[in-house]
């Protein structure tokens, strides 16, 4: 069992976290999504740690994460497509999948041996902070055991990977509340994420964009049909619970419902709710009890929260 360091937000407790991803550890820090797992990208020994911590399958690549376009531009080939979208909404909740360049220095393990590269820059000052410390793109999944419930406070990553990791960093900041939207900018765009950027933005500024939606071979993060799971069983668009049912809310309305995710109807606040909700529905279901979600409408970001409502219901075997 790993002893695991929590680091507060300072200028030392941030180079003494960096120092130990420059060393080959892993370390969980806050981003403005969701927190992140994080280990330097040109460390082997760093990712696989990433990859036993989670218990993550090895076919699923890593995002790495930059504290800059131009660190993002040494480790992969931007088209123009890539440098207006990284103009319109880096730093931010976007993550781009690009070809990789040959000399960018990554292990192998963070692409999964693919060609193409994810990557963000996120506005989080304290993941800027980490990453310029480390001196390299850090790469950083979901803070979570995969396929469980991704965390978006400190105290939900103590709870899932204390003793695992070696450190983790304190500052309960994930604004959005849900991970980057994925968009493959690798011939004709394709989203393959929905996110916290949601699709209409996206299509406002480079006109029609596809989506992936069948069964395909996992080409970036956060494709399994299994994934963001508590440990109880979930049932979506849900208006008239059992009473076997925890039921989360959405909007006016909801008379009898245990928790909301937003009683007015907000797609943001909800969106911020959607992780902490699900721990704390799972946290009052008894044995046999299902998490009930009532409907929440496929616009704008509902389609984020709808695609991990969907994950998080799909059978655990997939």
């Amino acid at each position: 069992m790993t002893t695991t360091r929590h680091f507060d937000v300072s200028d030392s407790a941030i180079e003494a976290a960096a120092r130990l991803m420059r060393n080959g550890e892993v370390v969980a820090f806050p981003t403005e999504t969701v927190y992140g797992l994080g280990a330097d990208a040109s460390s082997p020994a760093g990712i696989e740690r990433i990859y036993e911590a989670k218990g993550r399958p090895r076919h699923n690549p890593l995002i790495i994460h930059v504290s800059d376009v131009e660190m993002a531009r040494r480790m992969a080939h931007f088209n123009p497509e890539a440098e207006l979208a990284a103009a319109s909404f880096w730093p931010g909740p976007l993550t781009l999948l690009l070809p990789k360049r040959e000399d960018a220095g990554l292990a192998t393990a963070v692409t999964a041996g693919m060609k193409n590269v994810a990557i963000r820059f996120p506005s989080s000052s304290v993941a800027q902070r980490l990453i310029r410390a480390v001196g390299f793109p850090v790469a950083a999944p979901s803070a979570n055991r995969s396929g469980k419930v991704t965390s978006t406070r400190f105290v939900e990553v103590v709870r899932q990977l204390d003793g695992r990791i070696s450190g983790i960093v304190e500052e309960d900041i994930c604004d959005h509340g849900l991970e980057s939207t994925i968009l493959s900018l690798v011939g004709s765009p394709i989203i393959l994420r929905h996110g916290s950027v949601p699709r209409e933005a996206l299509e406002a500024l480079l006109g029609p964009i596809d989506e992936d939606t069948g069964p395909q071979k996992v080409s970036a993060p956060g494709q399994l049909k299994s994934h963001y799971a508590p440990e109880a069983a979930v049932q979506m668009n849900v208006d008239r619970p059992a009473a076997n049912m925890v039921w989360v809310g959405f909007g006016p309305g909801c008379e009898g419902c245990q928790m909301t995710l937003s009683s007015s109807g907000d797609l943001q606040e909800a969106a911020r709710n959607l992780y902490t909700a699900m721990s704390e529905a799972d946290a009052l279901a008894g044995a046999g009890d299902v998490i009930a979600f009532a409907p929440v409408p496929l616009i704008g970001l509902g389609r984020a929260i709808n695609d991990r409502l969907r994950r998080a219901a799909a059978p655990r075997c997939a």
